[in-house]
Formats: structure tokens, C-alpha cells, sequence
């Protein structure tokens, strides 16, 4: 069993030419771009370290056979594909939920197609998840120092990056249609309304600022509006005497306006309304609260610390 990344890669390319040789809207296209997909996943996790794709066990024999120390008299076992994909959330600044969520679905089918009397491909046509198979399958080429050329091929590659395109430009559409509708109602209230909902909303930004939100200008009304996302990458830990500030990069994926009440979900919408950027989200704890730790001189939270480790049911006692 090899768990590098190019024998992974490999793999993945020659499932994605057996699928490329079935009609499209056959069944075996869909269950062949599914094996493919789950191996572009193990490959890309693979390019950090094969060791990420061993199943944890209590004598790290697994391990062991990633840095190629294995027993011959062991077996290998491999990490499930779901906690793959979740590395590649965890990895890869581009795999959203929204990727995470179409190849689960997409290998989903593959194990409902293998494992049941079902005909999983059948009930699952293409044009319903071509799109998002290829935006996942670009991500995870990319990340790895390959393409969707080095991947498929010329011709995939063209039919690939046309679809995206139109899906792109797709949601560019219907994001400026978006703002355009509410930024019209808005500019359509009263004056003093108007102001009324611009306060309102400053001090709203204001409040969900400290709940991990960040601040942006609202691309419909100008009002203070917030964006809210998920984590990715490592966090940076930065200690001081009283202090200890914690920094995390946060990928934004949700946006609310209270003000005009314009929502978008998703980075392609924020990123094709103009805030999608990035932003760092920090958290400053004492290093009481950081590292768990009591203040001898809190009686009260020793008391409670106790209480929480022995609690009155176990300590034997009975009024028999």
C-alpha cells in the first residue's frame, strides 16, 4: 500500500480516464469520477505527509508503514475518505464547505452505488454536480502543484474550464441583481428612516465584532454590515506577561446587512460582491483562561474545580 502523492495522483488520473471513455450520462462516468475524486483528495493530503493518511492505532503501526518502518506482519489501514476530506478543509484555504459538501455527496453516491441494490448514478445526473466536481478537482490539483491539464488533459481541461466560467460568471450575475434589488428599496425610504437603520446597523457591527464577526461596508446600502466565515490554517500564539493574544485567519462564507437586509452565503457571492477578503480573527485570554489554569487565591473556583472532578453523587455518602 503506497501512500505518497504521486502514486495517488497517478491513480486518480487513470480512474479519470475510464470515465472520460464511458457517454457522460451513463452511470459508470459518475461512479469512475468518484474514485478518482477521493484519491485527488488523498493525494493532495499526501503532499503535506503520507503520514496524514494513516489510521491513528495504539502501536502507530500504521505509522510506522507511512515513513516505511512497517512490519511486514501488519496490516495497513487508511484514514476514512470523510476524514480526508475534512483535512482537506483543514489544509486548503480554497476547500470550503460548500467543496466540502459536493465531493462528500459526489464519493457519497460511489458508496451508495458499490455497497446497495441501488443505482445511485442513475438518480444523480450529471449536470447536477459537473460543476462542482470540477471547481473541487481544481482546488485540490492546484494545491498540490498540478492542474486540470496535468489532471485530464486538453480537451477536459477546456470543457472544465468552460462550465466553471459559466458558473463564475453565473454567480457574479445573480450576486450584482442581488444588491442592485435591495440597494432600490433601500435608497427608496425616508431620509430619517434611512438614518434610523444606518445607526442601528453601526451599532450592531459594533456588537458582533466582539462575537468573532468582522465589519465591512455594505456594497448595497453603505451602511456597517458583517461577514462571518470559517477558520483555516494554524493559529499563531502570541504570549505576553498578562496576556496571551490567539490569531486565526478566517475565510469568509456568510454576510448579513441589517440595515438593507441583503444576505449572501457562500465566498464565490461575497468574493463577486467585493468582500471576500480574508480577514484574521483574535481572541486575548489570561493565561489562566488559555492554559486552564486556577488562581490559588479563588477559593470560590477551587471549590467549583472540585466539585466539577468529585461530584456529591460519587463522593458515597447516604442518609440511609
Amino acid at each position: 500500500m503506497s501512500w505518497e502523492r504521486e502514486p495517488l495522483f497517478t491513480k486518480a488520473k487513470l480512474y479519470f480516464e475510464k470515465a472520460y471513455d464511458e457517454d457522460k450520462e451513463e452511470p459508470y462516468f459518475g461512479l469512475w469520477c468518484a474514485m478518482g475524486l477521493e484519491l485527488l483528495a488523498r493525494s493532495s493530503v499526501s503532499s503535506v505527509s503520507p503520514t496524514l493518511l494513516a489510521e491513528p492505532d495504539r502501536e502507530h503501526q500504521n505509522l510506522l508503514h507511512a515513513l516505511g518502518l512497517g512490519s511486514a506482519k501488519s496490516q495497513r489501514k487508511s484514514i476514512a475518505t470523510i476524514s480526508v476530506l475534512s483535512l482537506c478543509q483543514n489544509l486548503i484555504t480554497d476547500f470550503t464547505d460548500s467543496n466540502f459538501k459536493i465531493a462528500s455527496a459526489i464519493i457519497n453516491r460511489r458508496n451508495e452505488e458499490v455497497h446497495t441494490g441501488a443505482a445511485a448514478f442513475e438518480e444523480y445526473p450529471t449536470q447536477q454536480w459537473i460543476a462542482g466536481f470540477y471547481k473541487c478537482c481544481k482546488i485540490l490539483c492546484e494545491f498540490q502543484g498540478e492542474s486540470l491539464n496535468s489532471l485530464f488533459g486538453d480537451d477536459v481541461q477546456k470543457e472544465a474550464d468552460l462550465i466553471l466560467a459559466e458558473v463564475e460568471e453565473s454567480v457574479i450575475g445573480k450576486t450584482k441583481s442581488l444588491i442592485a434589488a435591495h440597494s432600490k428599496v433601500f435608497g427608496g425610504k425616508e431620509p430619517e428612516k434611512k438614518a434610523e437603520l444606518k445607526e442601528t446597523a453601526q451599532k450592531s457591527g459594533d456588537r458582533l465584532s466582539y462575537r468573532g464577526h468582522h465589519r465591512v461596508e455594505c456594497p448595497s446600502c453603505k451602511c456597517t454590515a458583517t461577514v462571518f466565515g470559517e477558520p483555516y490554517g494554524k493559529q499563531n500564539v502570541e504570549s505576553n506577561e498578562d496576556e496571551i493574544i490567539v490569531r486565526q485567519s478566517i475565510l469568509p462564507t456568510k454576510f448579513h446587512c441589517i440595515a438593507c437586509e441583503l444576505k449572501l452565503i457562500n465566498y464565490s457571492s461575497l468574493k463577486a460582491a467585493g468582500i471576500g477578503n480574508h480577514y484574521t480573527r483574535r481572541n486575548i485570554y489570561t493565561p489562566e483562561e488559555y492554559y486552564d489554569m486556577i488562581n490559588p487565591d479563588d477559593s470560590d473556583m477551587i471549590t467549583e474545580r472540585y466539585n466539577e472532578l468529585n461530584p456529591p453523587e460519587d463522593w458515597g455518602w447516604s442518609n440511609e
